[in-house]
């Protein structure tokens, strides 16, 4: 296995003990389907985690004390583990009921077993490709030097801090300082999942990079989060910078995500200041900025134009 990771199968097989059955299923629609069979049928069914903690029962079990050891009843198993356990009474299984009943009890468990196979792979594969692409993007910044955002080619935090850092040592000022934290990110992750959510990021990146001049100094200081420093600007040129990345954002037709982003814009003046203060500053003027967008009744309609 490639980039050091543990490999899939034998992450399949042993992260299953770190499963509990509140991990692998919505207890409420099992405890619905268990209810559909009691009324059917008649039997009583009382379905424990793996230890014999009670979880869910259709008819009385008050005097039954599960022993998952001795009497296991109906093991429930995800891959090639016991999650949970099945137990049943049919004393009061209406007379002919009897195979039914076993015959359906027999195969809930097992749509149970395959429903909590499906699951777990799926959620283990998703945490196993996560950690493949951390350590692609690793070895991309080892070979690569670590001055580049992978997923959206601007400088990252830590490369954007050092050009700050040379920046105020060079005295020169003014310096613009512009935060531009994009709008309702976690509303496009939410709906639409990482990669739609990864693109709204990198189409507001590309925005910033293309109305930027090239002295401009850009980079991604967090998730949602950009930082431009610009090196002694002409008078109006900050403001106008903002305003063509808003109305860019305002313009863009997409069939999902609605791009946009809350501007700040402070000023270094003074070579004593640094401008980590000042992009401090400028993040109240941003979220000032947001709150006034996000009230607007036109970008919520934007935003929810693509939710039904």
């Amino acid at each position: 296995m490639g980039y050091g990771a543990l490999p899939l199968e034998k992450r399949l097989k042993e992260n299953i003990r770190n499963y509990r059955l509140a991990n692998l299923y919505k207890i409420e629609e099992l405890i619905s389907q268990m209810r559909l069979l009691h009324e059917l049928t008649g039997i009583k069914i009382l379905l424990t985690d793996r230890h014999g903690e009670k979880m869910a029962a259709m008819g009385n079990f008050a005097d039954f004390t599960p022993d998952v050891v001795g009497e296991p009843g109906r093991k429930l198993r995800v891959a090639n583990r016991t999650v949970g356990h099945v137990y049943t009474r049919e004393e009061e299984v209406e007379a002919g009921k009897e195979k039914m009943a076993s015959s359906f009890l027999e195969q809930l468990v097992q749509m149970w077993e395959r429903l909590g196979e499906e699951v777990y792979r799926n959620r283990e594969s998703a945490v196993y490709i996560d950690e493949i692409e951390l350590l692609i993007e690793e070895e991309h910044r080892i070979r690569h030097g670590v001055q580049e955002d992978m997923l959206t080619g601007v400088l990252n935090k830590a490369c954007f801090k050092e050009r700050m850092k040379a920046l105020d040592e060079s005295e020169v000022v003014p310096v613009a300082a512009v935060e531009a934290n994009i709008n309702d990110w976690k509303f496009a992750h939410d709906h639409f999942g990482d990669e739609e959510s990864d693109r709204l990021i990198q189409i507001i990146a590309r925005i910033l990079k293309e109305e930027a001049k090239e002295e401009y100094i850009l980079g991604r200081v967090d998730g949602d989060v950009f930082h431009i420093a610009i090196p002694a600007p002409e008078d109006g040129e900050a403001e106008g910078y903002m305003e063509r990345i808003q109305s860019r954002c305002n313009d863009y037709v997409d069939t999902k995500l609605t791009p946009s982003v809350a501007v700040g814009l402070m000023y270094k003046s003074n070579v004593e200041e640094t401008l980590e203060d000042v992009f401090a500053e400028a993040e109240y003027k941003m979220f000032e900025n947001k709150f006034e967008m996000k009230q607007n009744p036109a970008y919520q309609a934007r935003l929810h134009k693509n939710i039904s």
